[in-house]
């Protein structure tokens, strides 16, 4: 009987485990040791064979591409902050739970952010020159620049940011040469896909950026180079790609093609998926959906946040929340500020 329920957890934890992934790298722990730190970071459970040799090739890389994901991860929960899915995060190494498993648009989006996540933080790492290898972007001088301005500003190396983070990211699909089945085969190539639409959202919103030289601001003289977007710029315009995503089907040689016939191919910044979306109401611990039950939400929004969409038509629950702030603030000569503490209370609404 001991054997059989022994057996009986090891089959629980294969069903609904979900393996690492690299971006694990993002909840490495910090240490001191220089030797240990390298080995302990390129053998993350969740780096594929490639991606740990990468590791050890381009240590001094790998502190940008945690601080990318991590980027990315910030950047998806802010997008989708009061949605009903708000790209939680679980405390494992899957970072994302069991909810990636499931082909949707929204695991879509995650890779496309952490993959634009990685490439932005590398280049600017480059333009910093805190790597080596990259430095300054070397990028020629865009059409249409004014011939009266100088094209020799420090640009943000987006040519070589791209070119590792294509191979270290995309390393962790390569390495699955020959994915069993025909759903393992359409998800790999559905996340190389989303990998490149984060990258390329990155590289085509990369703009010159210009500086005016003169006397007293005159601008006789600008100086230009090519800078990053705002992050939140990438994020907004991956959302609206999240929204109009296009969902693909295998054909009989194994490739990916737009469900829908009048669709036409994806373009390169396209996000695509293969599956419909679980349902995010209810908590599922097969699909690893925590659901909104005990979510915050706002009471008058018409918006996704708002209690009538948020709670699924369950309802909520109101709750006076009591708290303490500074307030009647005087200055003392010389030289300090003494505050009386005074107890405000907010009404906030919670899902049934």
């Amino acid at each position: 009987m001991e054997i059989l329920n022994r057996l009986f957890i090891l089959l629980v934890i294969n069903v609904t485990s979900v393996k690492p992934h690299w971006w694990s790298m993002t909840v490495r722990q910090p240490t001191d040791d220089v030797v240990y730190r390298r080995f302990s970071a390129c053998e993350t459970e969740g780096l594929s064979r490639n991606q740990k040799a990468l590791c050890m090739r381009y240590y001094s890389h790998m502190g940008y591409v945690s601080d990318g994901a991590r980027t990315g991860i910030h950047e998806c929960q802010h997008q989708f902050k009061g949605h009903r899915w708000n790209c939680s995060t679980v405390n494992d190494n899957s970072v994302f739970g069991k909810v990636i498993k499931t082909g949707s648009r929204e695991t879509a989006f995650t890779y496309a952010v952490a993959s634009a996540g990685v490439l932005y933080s590398v280049a600017k790492a480059c333009r910093g020159d805190t790597l080596p290898g990259c430095g300054c972007s070397e990028q020629a001088r865009p059409e249409g620049l004014n011939e009266d301005w100088v094209w020799d500003g420090c640009g943000d190396d987006t040519n070589y940011a791209y070119g590792f983070s294509r191979e270290f990211i995309d390393a962790h699909e390569r390495d699955n040469l020959s994915p069993r089945g025909k759903k393992k085969k359409a998800r790999k190539q559905m996340n190389l896909h989303n990998n490149e639409a984060g990258r390329m959202m990155v590289v085509r919103l990369t703009r010159p950026s210009c500086k005016c030289h003169g006397v007293s601001g005159s601008c006789n003289l600008k100086s230009c180079w090519m800078k990053l977007p705002d992050f939140r710029q990438v994020g907004s315009k991956l959302r609206r790609q999240h929204k109009v995503a296009v969902k693909m089907t295998t054909t009989k040689k194994g490739t990916l093609k737009p469900r829908r016939a009048s669709h036409e191919a994806p373009a390169i910044t396209d996000l695509i998926y293969i599956e419909s979306s679980p349902d995010y109401c209810k908590k599922n611990s097969r699909t690893g959906v925590p659901g909104t039950r005990g979510r915050e939400c706002v009471l008058n929004s018409k918006g996704l946040d708002g209690c009538g969409l948020l709670c699924c038509g369950r309802g909520y629950t109101q709750k006076e929340i009591t708290y303490d702030v500074q307030c009647h603030c005087k200055f003392q000569w010389c030289c300090s500020v003494r505050c009386d503490t005074c107890t405000r209370q907010i009404t906030k609404y919670f899902c049934n």
